[in-house]
């Protein structure tokens, strides 16, 4: 029985050396591997940056839904993804790999407001060139068949004649019409329609009654179009007038309201919501 004790602890100990022996090895390789300079992690570094505002540049970007005019299908204060490729300009290179296509009829796009520089907007496509439009009491009639929209909501109970017989009621001051496109309307009636010309989109908001959209600032251009929200990443509990707050202690005001009362005032139900 000692006999066989001697040996456990011989091979016990000539397992420990192999250990060791594998350790020290390994820490030789180790220490034969060169180690990154300070020069080569910065341009890491920058690789990565570059590539990540190369994505929120020309790949996606995140808006913030400032207004109620999309409401129900986006809330003040819901955070999206906007797809800038699918409806950008087609390349030759690139068409076989990136999903090009064109704006379709309910597609709901960010775009550039045409009569406001540099302010964002986000509406519903509700026609495309070449499409006839016109309301009556408030309802969509395309190319002559009246839509079915699910997805509208009527917020307000006050008549607006112009707002909801568009465009067969003249537009006037109180309706906060554009007065460029109050003349420029005239050129695309016909028999009671409005013809939507080439390289331009009508669009509306889904909360009609409150939504400034086509009917008030006119068409939307192709160009000014940029992108397609994807889905809400974040939604948090927004006061309707925030973004008119431009001032900076309303900002870093509002910025603690954020921090303190991100769990209990973020929409979580609305988190990685499809827009639609």
């Amino acid at each position: 029985m000692g006999s066989d004790i001697s040996r456990g602890q011989i091979m016990g100990g000539a397992s420990a050396r192999n250990g060791q022996t594998q350790v020290a090895k390994k820490k030789k390789v180790e220490d034969a591997k060169p180690r990154e300079t300070t020069v080569e992690f910065l341009a890491s570094l920058a690789a990565v940056l570059v590539t990540g505002l190369f994505i929120i540049t020309f790949v996606v970007q995140a808006f913030e839904i400032p207004s109620s005019s999309m409401e129900d299908t986006l809330l003040i204060g819901d955070h999206v993804f906007v797809n800038r490729v699918q409806f950008a300009p087609r390349t030759h290179w690139a068409n076989p790999i990136l999903p090009y296509r064109e704006v379709r009829r309910g597609d709901i796009v960010v775009f550039l407001s045409p009569v406001e520089p540099g302010l964002y907007v986000v509406k519903r496509i509700m026609g495309i060139p070449g499409d006839r439009i016109h309301l009556r009491d408030g309802v969509v009639y395309r190319n002559g068949e009246k839509l079915e929209e699910r997805y509208v909501i009527h917020s307000s109970g006050d008549p607006n004649p112009y707002r909801d017989n568009f465009p067969a009621v003249s537009p006037s001051d109180y309706n906060n019409v554009n007065p460029g496109w109050q003349i420029a309307m005239r050129e695309h009636i016909d028999g009671g329609d409005l013809v939507v010309p080439p390289d331009s989109y009508f669009g509306m908001g889904d909360n009609r009654d409150v939504s400034y959209d086509s009917r008030y600032f006119g068409f939307i251009p192709r160009e000014n179009v940029i992108g397609r929200p994807m889905f809400i990443y974040w939604s948090f509990e927004t006061p309707p007038n925030q973004y008119m707050q431009r001032e900076f202690s309303q900002r870093i005001e509002f910025l603690a309201h954020v921090v303190i009362h991100f769990f209990d005032e973020t929409r979580w139900r609305r988190t990685l919501k499809v827009v639609r």
